[in-house]
């Protein structure tokens, strides 16, 4: 089987392990010479394709299972790189199958409900504003072509190379647990896990919450990280205090709250997710 990951990254070449090593040809698509050279390094076929530029010419992905990870641009509410890739896929073959790496962010601020996903969603801010614009362009090629769709609304990601552990060293603050939002999170390992089951057994249209099902507070979260990499727990501040000292991102982040279910994951891909818990994830990280 051909596997295309646009977008192979630290995720993306792990996909692209697992795949060899069951025999697919694998290619990954990425921006940098620098990442060319890492994934040669790894054994994986590499092409240097810009998705900002007029696609003249890339290879065919006809019938192929194409994982879509990279991100979309920095700015506006558009993802201009899926609708360049889509316009072309258009003018030629068609992959067999498409798994798009979606956020749980296009859901918004849910005042800490439990958010399954037949929840509307209701994107605050402009990066999932785009990750949704995503979503509705593939659904959309999905009609036009027949061609099979799978998305994945994936939480935080921690895993090896994943952890705060730069703003943890230089003590930047977080607020206080009362003003904390819930935050979810999955492990990079069964993010891998979970994008090879749903190329394998997903079905067509379906969406997915990709989550370990044990949400807590963003502030318990930078604790237990602290904790575990022995480093001094972020000092705590009121959210007033928030809003003239943390950075405008990571006060977009503190602006939302969400329980995500990971219920139809487990049931539809049965998937056995290996880190279930932080407490499980983190020695899984060195």
């Amino acid at each position: 089987m051909g596997v295309t990951i646009v977008g192979c990254g630290d995720i993306g070449s792990r996909i692209a392990m697992e795949s060899l090593s069951e025999g697919d040809v694998v290619t990954g698509w990425v921006r940098s010479e620098e990442s060319i050279k890492y994934l040669q390094g790894l054994g994986i076929g590499a092409m240097q394709i810009d998705l900002d530029q007029p696609l003249a010419t890339i290879p065919s992905v006809e019938n192929e299972q194409l994982f879509y990870l990279a991100p979309p641009p920095s700015v506006g509410c558009e993802d201009s790189r899926v609708a360049n890739l889509i316009d072309h896929l258009l003018d030629g073959g068609q992959p067999k199958k498409v798994v798009y790496l979606s956020t749980s962010g296009v859901y918004g601020d849910c005042n800490g409900a439990w958010v399954d996903e037949t929840r509307r969603p209701a994107p605050a801010v402009d990066r999932a504003r785009r990750r949704l614009d995503a979503e509705r362009r593939w659904q959309a090629w999905c009609e036009r072509t027949g061609g099979e769709l799978v998305i994945l609304r994936v939480a935080g990601i921690y895993g090896p190379g994943k952890l705060p552990v730069k703003r943890l060293q230089q003590g930047q603050p977080m607020v206080s647990e009362a003003d904390s939002p819930f935050t979810n999170h999955i492990h990079s390992l069964d993010l891998v896990k979970v994008c090879l089951a749903a190329m394998q057994r997903g079905h067509s249209g379906a969406v997915f919450n990709v989550c370990d099902g044990h949400p807590n507070s963003m502030t318990s979260y930078f604790n237990q990280v602290a904790d575990f990499l022995h480093l001094p727990r972020p000092p705590q501040i009121s959210l007033d205090q928030a809003k003239h000292t943390l950075s405008p991102g990571m006060l977009s982040y503190l602006g939302e709250s969400r329980r995500l279910s990971n219920n139809k994951l487990l049931d539809e891909l049965s998937v056995a997710l290996s880190y279930p818990t932080l407490e499980q994830g983190l020695p899984a990280c060195l």
